[in-house]
């Protein structure tokens, strides 16, 4: 008769205990506690991040090793009576496979999707806590336990201390496991260092001015602190909001080409440490890595290049002033490990982690501040100072004290005021882990929804000057934001329907004719949150064009259209600023360091009506032939003129076009944000 491979008597079943299998187990079970509750509870670190890696390789590769010796146990001890010992035995047993299979399942999430919700690392640690609860409570009573002879009080002995001993030694085995590998990969440094000779002219305790930006410690970053977008969206998380800043005018804020050449303007006149004045808004990651110097030969970094005002640039502030000129303090968060790397392996680890061990991720990169209209107000709100100019004080764009002044705003009252948020980053549906409005990662948002990184404005050029990826579909929403038909639905029951800012005829219905027709058009700003235009009117211009017909066609009176080389003809109704300097010359290729005033400034505050007048001599017949043009005018019935007016836009004025890229041929592409049309019937003279 075979021996039956399970041991019967005391003495086999108590040298189980000091088996190999059963020493590896209370180790490895010990361990899978003892640092899950580091992960859960110990700040973060490279070396907590070493651990979660062993800990769930520890996970996975002890699976099959625990189920062998769970079952060889279960198949020793089933004929006992069921004592409370056993019960909590099995207690522990089931709380072992809850325990595993809640680990597999957050393993599998942190690879495989784009979350891993907090309940879920609960229901993996609660059982986790229930082990080492029930098999303590299992094995003290069967450990106290007196020996029926000397002798196996003696083996029952060396039994409890020696595999007391081997759980001690293989959950500290595995616990340092994280320490050698802590000390040969850290996290991407943070810290950089200014280049040799790097100059400050505005003081020693100043690095970054004229610019108000400034780190957290005052002194230089490391160009991958604030680097690598594009790991948000290749790691299959942020996909949608990294495609959305792709192709947004935060992406291309130094890719910007009219930006680098009035940059390299700037820096021939005033020297390269000047344009740390701009730095702070369209270049942070050349700016805080010490770029923008004499002794460099370029004065925006790779990075900075390809990033501009990149996620982390954002993320990264920890405060923020409404003086505006990047009055902001960044405090760039420690990087998980191999998040800047290039290899995909290392990146899967990267991923891995961040799923895995969110709660750095979430703490150091959302934050109530970026919610607030203050927020934005560090960088859209710009002055001039004698830093600058070499003159005195002077304000320049000012989209916060606009909103902050204007009916948009009533403080205390959410029902009735709409924020910066909600025009420029509305809420868009779509997988995203980000998604609602409270970004909170650990729990699914009931609106499934985030907020749109494209940051639409008013700025249609550059996405298809650069041939971006994407572009086409950023320029297409920038003109439907432009028109006010892009559809905000969180803010509808706030605003008004129909064209962000109005454009009206008022005329007479009839006119003598061969004597004066006055025509006013009227221009309101429906649902502009600050002035419109807004942004640096310097180079920025709208206007009205108008455009009168007789009933043959010919033209009888226009103002406001583009000559064959795209300049608004003088005596134009336009919407633009003049800026000057010292000595009174216009301020006309962005040179705005030089500014001391304003010749002329015109835009509609929000809410509020413009009006452009028109005077010219009723026909009583015919008119000059009309030139060939896109105008679309009706033809008026007999004895009367049609009127045509539109509202016009650009981002660039071509004569600083023209300056910037001579011989090029380009223009800013003109967009018509409003049209209006009337007919009035002339009298024919007595």
């Amino acid at each position: 008769m075979n021996r039956p491979c399970v041991p019967r008597t005391a003495e086999e079943r108590a040298a189980g205990w000091g088996g190999a299998l059963a020493r590896f187990t209370g180790g490895t079970l010990a361990y899978l506690l003892l640092s899950g509750l580091a992960i859960r509870f110990v700040s973060f670190s490279a070396l907590a991040e070493w651990t979660v890696i062993v800990h769930s390789a520890a996970g996975v590769l002890s699976f099959a090793p625990l189920g062998v010796y769970l079952f060889r146990h279960w198949r020793a001890y089933r004929a006992d009576a069921l004592t409370p010992a056993k019960v909590l035995g099995w207690f522990a047993f089931a709380a072992v496979a809850a325990a595993e299979m809640s680990g597999f399942w957050a393993a599998g999430l942190a690879l495989f999707s784009r979350r891993v919700p907090g309940w879920v690392r609960d229901v993996h640690l609660i059982p986790s806590i229930a082990v080492g609860v029930f098999a303590v409570a299992h094995l003290w009573p069967i450990w106290k336990r007196k020996a029926l002879s000397p002798d196996l009080a003696r083996r029952a002995r060396a039994l409890r201390e020696g595999y007391l001993a081997s759980t001690v030694l293989v959950s500290a085995a595995l616990l340092l496991a994280a320490f050698p590998a802590t000390l040969a990969q850290r996290s991407p440094r943070r810290a950089g260092s200014f280049p040799k000779d790097y100059r400050m002219p505005f003081g020693k305790n100043r690095p970054f001015a004229p610019s108000l930006a400034r780190t957290e410690h005052n002194g230089a970053l490391a160009p991958e602190a604030l680097s690598g977008s594009a790991s948000c969206g290749s790691s299959g998380c942020h996909e949608s909001i990294y495609r959305e800043w792709s192709v947004s005018a935060h992406r291309w804020a130094a890719l910007d080409p009219a930006f680098q050449r009035v940059q390299e303007e700037m820096a021939r006149q005033n020297g390269p440490e000047s344009t740390r004045y701009c730095g702070g808004c369209h270049d942070p990651i050349s700016l805080f890595s010490g770029s923008k110097t004499v002794f460099k030969a370029d004065l925006t970094s790779d990075a900075g290049m390809t990033e501009g005002v990149s996620c982390l640039s954002c993320h990264s502030v920890g405060k923020a002033d409404v003086q505006g000129n990047a009055n902001y303090v960044v405090h760039p968060p420690e990087r998980y490990l191999f998040e800047t790397s290039r290899s995909r392996a290392a990146r899967l680890v990267s991923d891995f982690l961040i799923r895995a061990y969110p709660k750095h991720h979430v703490a150091s990169l959302e934050k109530r501040l970026f919610k607030t209209p203050e927020y934005c107000a560090a960088c859209h709100k710009q002055f001039v100072d004698q830093e600058v100019n070499n003159f005195g004080w002077v304000q320049l764009q000012n989209q916060y004290d606009n909103w902050r002044k204007s009916k948009w705003n009533h403080p205390g009252d959410p029902r009735r005021t709409i924020e910066c948020r909600e025009c420029h980053m509305p809420l868009l549906g779509g997988p995203e882990p980000a998604s609602g409005d409270t970004a909170d990662y650990n729990r699914t948002a009931a609106d499934g929804q985030h907020r749109s990184h494209r940051f639409l404005g008013a700025n249609q050029y550059m996405p298809a000057l650069l041939k971006l990826p994407g572009g086409e579909r950023q320029v297409e929403l920038v003109d439907r934001w432009l028109h006010g038909s892009y559809p905000v639905p969180e803010i509808a029951s706030k605003w008004a329907a129909g064209p962000a800012v109005s454009l009206a005829l008022d005329v007479p219905s009839h006119a003598d004719a061969g004597r004066p027709l006055r025509v006013r058009a009227i221009i309101t700003s429906n649902k502009v949150g600050h002035d419109y235009p807004t942004g640096p009117l310097d180079l920025i211009q709208s206007w009205i064009e108008i455009d009168v017909r007789d009933a043959s066609g010919a033209v009888v009176f226009t103002s406001g259209r583009p000559d064959a080389k795209k300049m608004i003809p003088p005596g134009s109704f336009l919407f633009k600023a003049e800026p000057v300097d010292r000595y009174g010359n216009l301020i006309d290729r962005h040179n705005l360091w030089e500014m001391v005033g304003v010749r002329y400034r015109r835009s509609l505050f929000p809410g509020y009506s413009d009006v452009a007048e028109y005077t010219f001599t009723c026909p009583s017949s015919g008119g000059t032939p009309a030139p060939v043009r896109d105008l679309v005018v009706p033809d008026p019935p007999v004895g009367a003129v049609s009127i045509e007016a539109i509202l016009h836009y650009r981002k660039l004025d071509q004569f600083l076009v023209d300056f910037l890229f001579p011989g090029k041929g380009l223009s800013a592409p003109i967009t018509d944000l409003a049209r209006a049309r009337a007919v009035v019937h002339i009298v024919p003279a007595a």
